[in-house]
């Protein structure tokens, strides 16, 4: 049996690998949902909003592939040739030519569709919510993962930032002191940002032949792109505010944002029919503090996370720990297929 902590894009795919495999797992997801820092928010008759994880590009190979297996389609993000640019508080917002851009893309019908697809592929007792992991103990034969109850297995395998596992569960015995300095330092991606979308009716931004694409170096909002669906039927601005407001009430964020809005696009933009929005940094499952300031993607791809520990019995996969495009959804696919290989691998020598 293998336990794999952690139901995000890594955990569901190497579960999803393993079921192919014919090899018995249990996936343990602390929140009440499962897709880790993929988290789509639908909402009737309006545009899927991504909290989380949204983009891709060509170069993304793992995940492309990934999409092709399992029959998702993806279409080519909305950028115009002129975007809306801030260069400083002192400045107003002024139509910008850019160079040509390579394409990014999107899941048609949301990132969470991935996420959806891979749950389908399982059974119900597959995977087990609301089980967030406090210790975890190897002994000559098996090894136990206490939750509110026990689970036992052959094999663990970590599907989480190494940070969280670093600091939130005790592993007996420890880890090597250089694993776990190395994840105290990595960079968990996405943990203190903030995701915003407002909905529409309309495109009006189109309709009035502006651009859908804000860049600001003042904020409030600092990346704001098109974010209609697929079908470009029902449409959504989205994008990141600074995050340095995460200490505001959801009204105020609002607030700030849509006067930002205004301010660029004009009173059209008030017209909202929906405001969504994700501080990452308020999601236990996502963020905890760091010892000293992390730069981006700080350690992520790190070698040392793609060592096994205690003969074989403990494997570590995320994004963070890539090989290829760390941080990224890419990175969380490949590692899942290249934890799934070295669990094979290791079985055949028992």
């Amino acid at each position: 049996m293998v336990i794999i902590i952690g139901a995000g894009l890594s955990g569901l795919l190497t579960g999803y690998l393993l079921k192919k495999e014919g090899i018995p797992f249990k996936i343990l997801e602390s929140r009440h949902r499962v897709g880790g820092r993929i988290n789509t928010l639908y909402s009737e008759n309006k545009a899927p909003i991504e909290l989380g994880a949204t983009w891709f590009t060509s170069q993304h190979q793992h995940l492309l592939k990934l999409l092709e297996t399992l029959d998702i389609p993806y279409f080519k993000q909305s950028i115009d040739d002129k975007v809306f640019y801030e260069a400083s508080t002192a400045a107003t917002a002024q139509l910008v030519q850019i160079p040509k851009q390579a394409p990014s893309y999107r899941i048609s019908g949301g990132s969470s569709r991935l996420i959806q697809t891979l749950l389908k592929a399982l059974d119900d007792t597959d995977v087990l919510i609301d089980q967030p992991v406090k210790h975890v103990k190897f002994d000559s034969k098996f090894v136990q993962v206490k939750t509110e109850k026990n689970h036992e297995g052959n094999v663990v395998v970590l599907a989480l930032p190494p940070k969280l596992w670093a600091k939130n569960i005790e592993f007996e015995p420890q880890l090597p002191d250089d694993l776990m300095g190395i994840a105290r330092q990595t960079q968990t991606w996405m943990e203190d940002a903030i995701k915003i979308g407002f909905t529409y009716e309309k495109p009006f931004w189109g309709s009035v032949n502006l651009p859908g694409t804000l860049f600001s170096n003042s904020g409030p909002i600092t990346e704001f792109y098109d974010h209609s669906d697929h079908e470009n039927s029902k449409f959504a601005l989205c994008g990141f505010i600074d995050s340095s407001l995460k200490h505001l009430t959801y009204e105020e964020r609002q607030l700030r944002a849509i006067k930002h809005l205004i301010n660029v696009f004009g009173t059209k933009a008030q017209a909202f029919t929906g405001y969504e929005e994700c501080v990452w940094s308020q999601e236990n499952s996502t963020f905890e503090p760091a010892d000293t300031y992390h730069f981006p993607h700080q350690n992520n791809g790190n070698p040392i996370f793609r060592n096994s520990y205690f003969d074989n019995r403990l494997f570590i996969s995320s994004s963070e720990s890539a090989s290829e495009f760390p941080g990224y959804m890419d990175g969380a696919v490949c590692s899942a297929y290249a934890t799934v290989k070295n669990i094979m691998k290791a079985q055949q020598h028992i």
